[in-house]
């Protein structure tokens, strides 16, 4: 796998142990590229906070994640760039435009959208798109 767009499930795993991070550290280990859209980070945050929430760590450990997180050498593309396509991708699939827009990414940059999000996967099994997204 030479590009891949990662999507906040997966790169939340390379900072947390949790099913799928071996998985998750060995296909970004082994690609060329690494790409998003800027939505990353507040899906990112979110994450963490619920974390946080949950008192599964507190704030400190999740700023650091974070900064740790940021970091990363990863592509991203504004999305401003994307949400046209995003909303269409969207309305004609049933899928989010948060979804929608990692696989605008994809398809923008010729890669591979790789997600721990099983329904989405599944939901894209009988598309055009199901050639841009790959399940961890």
């Amino acid at each position: 796998m030479k590009r891949i767009v990662i999507d906040a499930s997966v790169l939340v795993k390379l900072y947390i142990d949790e099913a799928g991070s071996d998985r998750a550290a060995y296909k970004i280990k082994n690609s060329q590229e690494l790409l998003a859209p800027d939505l990353l980070w507040p899906e990112v945050g979110n994450i963490l906070w619920k974390y946080v929430r949950r008192k599964e760590f507190d704030v400190i450990t999740a700023k650091q994640m974070l900064s740790d997180m940021l970091l990363m050498p990863i592509e991203l593309t504004d999305t401003s760039d994307l949400i046209s396509q995003a909303l269409e991708i969207a309305a004609e699939n049933d899928r989010s435009v948060y979804d929608s827009l990692y696989l605008a990414t994809a398809i923008k940059a010729d890669a591979i959208f790789l997600t721990a999000d099983m329904r989405l996967v599944n939901s894209l099994a009988n598309t055009s798109l199901t050639k841009f997204v790959q399940a961890l």
